[in-house]
């Protein structure tokens, strides 16, 4: 029996535009597994002062931080930033 590609992207039989792979039901229950997993965050708040806030932002992502919002703090006053950076666990 020979196996049929299919794109996993529009799942056209053995489609030239995208990465073939074999069909789930050949691929059997195992390959599931073989996915790679998704990448876990840690994540951070902080205040943000507003005269030195590229300072501040550029020292957390020079650190490995990515700038995920900017928000208003709770006391309805100054900003609060929400950042996250892989864990390296998978």
């Amino acid at each position: 029996m020979r196996l049929v590609g299919v794109c996993t992207l529009c799942e056209h039989p053995e489609a030239a535009c995208h990465r073939t792979v074999a069909p789930a039901a050949a691929r059997g229950p195992a390959a599931d597994y073989a996915r790679p997993m998704a990448t876990t965050w840690e994540y951070a708040t902080i205040p943000l002062i507003i005269h030195n806030t590229k300072a501040v932002l550029d020292q957390w992502g020079a650190d490995g931080w990515e700038l995920v919002q900017v928000v208003t703090g709770p006391d309805g006053n100054g900003l609060v930033a929400y950042l996250k950076r892989p864990t390296g666990e998978k």
